[in-house]
């Protein structure tokens, strides 16, 4: 198995990624008060810009340096910049995010224990709303 192709897709601190699994769930949330009127009406406004969250980024087998340097962008500030594609606008986006959980699979060690590749590396990437 070779390691994915970098590609555009998906940037973080301006450095492309590997070419994730499948292309991952976009989701855009519209934050609302929670106010109501006496005849349970919602009649709240949105309270700031949407946000977005890029769920399921999953590459099924990533050789253990590109892992690292890949979970190395998400460890610099904890913060970072990312720029993707936006289905509302139709144009790229950039923003702030974090990162939710990184998991990945043992997937190769050589004979002193050193992880050589991994499997079902995932992560989600959220809006910090700045």
């Amino acid at each position: 198995m070779a390691a994915r192709h970098i590609s555009n897709f998906i940037r973080i601190n301006g450095k492309p990624f590997p070419t994730p699994k499948r292309y991952p769930n976009m989701v855009v949330t519209t934050a609302v008060n929670a106010a109501r009127n006496a005849n349970n009406k919602v009649v709240g406004q949105k309270i700031g810009r949407d946000n977005y969250k890029i769920n399921n980024l999953e590459w099924p087998y990533l050789d253990a340096k590109t892992w690292s340097d890949m979970l190395k962008e998400f460890d610099k500030n904890y913060f970072f910049t990312v720029q993707f594609w936006d289905m509302v606008n139709n144009n790229w986006r950039t923003l702030t995010m974090y990162p939710g959980d990184r998991t990945a699979d043992v997937f190769k060690i050589d004979s002193d224990g050193r992880v050589l590749s991994y499997i079902n590396c995932k992560v989600n990437i959220i809006d910090a709303g700045w």
